[in-house]
């Protein structure tokens, strides 16, 4: 990837060839999916196999969906993960936890369906924010991510954290373009964007992907000045702070497939 473009996270991980390729293709990161019921779920075994042949390589992303603390931490550290993304109901004190007892940085996830929800993810004092979409359809509306729809990028217009963000949700080589040219994220994730089947890499898929996000960047660099940006920050990754509730997530997590 180029300097100037957004980097590029892989979820839904669950062999050691697609890790590799995406590795291969310039991710900046590649996400692994713990969640039971999620169709990704990337088993311990081969998540063993990818952390220890990519290490130092690519940053990488565990995804954890309402799960204890303890077993967060016991996976961050069985596996070597340098990123854990919470994408459940966990609170910004579960969150500043994770990075004290695991010294991985932390994006923290929420699903967007109006302003609220943009406004909701301040709250937490992680490394990055990352932006899903919720799903209208009513089948769909228990998953946590990997639904294939996207969200209305003009919500994160008013959006003032300085907190990185991660922009998900429906991205494929088709849109990728235009949702950077709207939101400016500090890195872009696809997951099923870039399958053949859940949690089953396509290879054409993902060089049409990595290819739209550097083309993004060049006729980006070559439009008329002046032309109408969202104030999205590209400031570096801010250290997890420690929240003041009770480390706890939801009372009654919902439950659905993680992306």
């Amino acid at each position: 990837m180029t300097e100037t473009s957004p980097r590029v996270k892989i979820c839904g991980i669950t062999s050691l060839p697609d890790a590799e390729l995406a590795v291969e293709l310039g991710a900046w990161a590649i996400g692994m999916v713990f969640f039971q019921d999620s169709p990704r779920r990337c088993s311990l075994q081969e998540a063993q196999r990818i952390t220890a042949a990519l290490a130092r390589k690519v940053e990488l992303c565990g995804v954890f969906v309402n799960d204890p603390l303890d077993l967060v931490v016991k996976t961050s550290e069985d596996l070597g993960l340098t990123i854990v993304q919470l994408h459940g109901d966990e609170g910004p004190a579960f969150c500043g936890e994770v990075p004290r007892r695991t010294g991985a940085q932390v994006i923290k996830a929420a699903q967007v369906a109006g302003p609220g929800d943009v406004r909701d993810l301040e709250r937490y004092h992680v490394d990055f924010h990352l932006l899903d979409a919720r799903s209208q359809a009513l089948e769909k509306q228990a998953l946590r991510g990997g639904t294939g729809e996207t969200f209305d990028w003009k919500l994160l217009a008013a959006r003032r954290s300085k907190v990185p963000l991660i922009l998900s949700g429906g991205l494929s080589a088709e849109n990728v373009a235009d949702a950077i040219a709207q939101t400016r994220p500090f890195a872009v994730d696809s997951a099923s964007g870039t399958e053949s089947a859940p949690g089953k890499k396509d290879e054409a898929k993902l060089r049409a992907f990595f290819a739209a996000v550097r083309s993004s960047m060049s006729a980006e660099e070559s439009a008329p000045e002046g032309a109408d940006d969202v104030p999205i920050s590209l400031a570096e990754p801010n250290s997890a702070e420690d929240g003041t509730e009770a480390i706890t997530v939801a009372d009654s997590p919902t439950e659905g497939a993680a992306a």
